[in-house]
């Protein structure tokens, strides 16, 4: 096997080693064996030169008109769609999840890098009438400066584009982290970025771990936007530390998604949203299905054929084409699965399938787990209650409509739910009760679009949202200009009186 390649962080311009002089390995979940690269271990001072790089372009950048941007970014997603075969598989390899979910995670990228580059000929503001005489009243977007970003590495190049197209289009900066599991797929982004013309010290990147560059990224006030993907409890953190300087910051962080199935559903339709919701990514994704509240009437066939078909699921490698779900990124999440496992058993819920790591062979080179159902949970129980991020669906019953509203919104968080329903009426009244950001009817809790606006209630964000014009409102800030071309001092509100 050859050396694997070394990769290394991109400061104003230049692809330049870490200060720390460490490096550290990118390894494939499903074949710890295989070293996808070696990336930089960046310290604080990496960060500094990053933020320096980022500070220093801004000045020129927000110049740039808009349109010319945005002509950049159509260049990235043209690249972006040659590529995106090549990418997709270095995804796989670093992440685990299935090839095509891999092009589906890249497509994402093109998507919001195609949609993010029309703005650069919108960026809409409005023109009003003036309560006085010969005066014009506009509002107008501008940009904020250096944005922090920190990145999942459940969907490495996706959630990246997320953040950078809109805050690059708007006339911001950005230094990036990405995540510690994933970078070469952000790495790969930023190539690509650089490669087809944004300017040096625009898009900066430093890999490593989040612990060690997260707080000096945060904190420094030249940083002013911080967006972040992951956990509520790191997110809680990170707006603590933004508060005192006032900074904007996006959280998209955890879910306990639900998927209602009514009396009336279509079972098989219903089934093949759950499969997919709960096990698609290996069940690693923010909107993935974590909870079935199921009619009384519908339970037993749904319950059969959901285990049914959990059992068949082909697991493997991702770059398998046979392979239907791939491996937990590392370690500690395959731990924390198998933990909820004992912990849902201890409490009295009962194991349908699934709960055991796949061993033997090449398995146990991978993280790999088994599609995991539970039956008979409760709301009391921690396995309803509490993120897991991995394959294991919990279902429980519902008696009425009502109730499984109840039950719906019974969680801390407010990221994804669906319904399914032949009812219009039961339809629509779901739509407006369940107190999610997401919702969708008669499909899984995953698969959203780009051009509408992503983000959670609750514990899951903090009112901000990615994806859409919505994302804008993120990276730039309103200001209303008042041109007064009377020529004599008009005071409003006191001469209109």
């Amino acid at each position: 096997m050859s050396e694997p390649r070394t990769f290394l962080n991109l400061i104003k311009g230049e692809w330049v080693r870490s200060k720390s002089g460490k490096t550290y390995d990118n390894i494939n979940p499903a074949n710890t064996d295989e070293v996808v690269g070696v990336f930089q271990k960046s310290n604080a001072e990496d960060v500094k030169d990053a933020i320096d790089a980022a500070a220093e372009a801004y000045k020129s950048w927000r110049l740039v008109p808009a349109p010319k941007r945005g002509d950049i970014l159509f260049k990235v997603a043209a690249r972006l769609q040659k590529e995106k075969e090549n990418l997709a598989r270095d995804m796989t390899r670093e992440m685990g999840k299935i090839l095509d979910e891999a092009r589906g995670d890249v497509q994402e990228a093109i998507d919001m890098a195609f949609y993010m580059a029309g703005e650069g000929r919108r960026l809409f503001g409005q023109t009003t009438p003036s309560e006085l005489r010969n005066k014009f009243n506009m509002s107008i977007r501008q940009p904020l400066g250096v944005c922090a970003f920190i990145t999942p590495w459940n969907f490495p190049m996706a959630i990246p584009s997320w953040k950078i197209m809109p805050a690059l289009v708007a006339g911001n900066t950005v230094v990036i982290k990405p995540a510690t599991d994933t970078p070469l797929s952000v790495v790969n982004l930023v190539r690509i970025m650089h490669e087809e013309g944004v300017p040096a010290g625009v898009v900066n990147v430093v890999t490593g771990s989040g612990g060690a560059l997260g707080e000096p990224l945060i904190r420094d006030p030249r940083v002013r936007v911080v967006s972040f993907t992951g956990s509520t409890e790191v997110g809680r953190k990170i707006a603590e530390m933004c508060a005192p300087q006032f900074k904007h910051t996006c959280l998209e962080m955890g879910g306990k998604n639900v998927q209602i199935v009514m009396d009336d559903a279509k079972l098989e339709l219903a089934v093949e949203g759950a499969l997919w919701g709960a096990f698609g990514t290996t069940g690693q994704r923010c909107t993935a299905t974590s909870r079935i509240v199921c009619h009384k009437d519908a339970v037993k066939k749904f319950t059969e054929m959901m285990v049914e078909r959990a059992r068949a699921i082909r697991i493997g490698n991702g770059l398998d084409a046979k392979t239907q779900m791939g491996p937990h990124i590392n370690k500690d999440q395959l731990e924390t699965s198998l933990g909820y496992v004992e912990i849902a058993k201890g409490e009295g819920a009962k194991l349908l399938c699934g709960g055991q790591r796949v061993t033997g062979g090449s398995y146990d080179k991978g993280w790999f787990i088994q599609p995991t159902i539970f039956g008979e949970v409760t709301q009391s129980m921690r396995i309803w209650r509490e993120e897991v991020f991995g394959p294991v669906l919990s279902i429980a019953v519902c008696r009425n409509f009502d109730e499984a509203i109840e039950m719906a919104n019974d969680t801390a968080y407010g990221l994804s739910a669906s319904i399914y329903t032949q009812d219009i009426n039961k339809a629509y009244t779901a739509m407006r009760d369940v107190y999610t950001g997401i919702f969708y009817v008669n499909a899984p809790t995953t698969g959203a679009e780009i051009h509408l606006p992503f983000g959670g209630t609750k514990e899951t964000g903090n009112g901000h949202r990615e994806a859409a014009t919505a994302a804008l409102d993120v990276f730039t800030e309103w200001k209303s200009v008042f041109v007064d071309f009377s020529g004599v001092l008009q005071r409003a509100q006191i001469d209109n009186a």
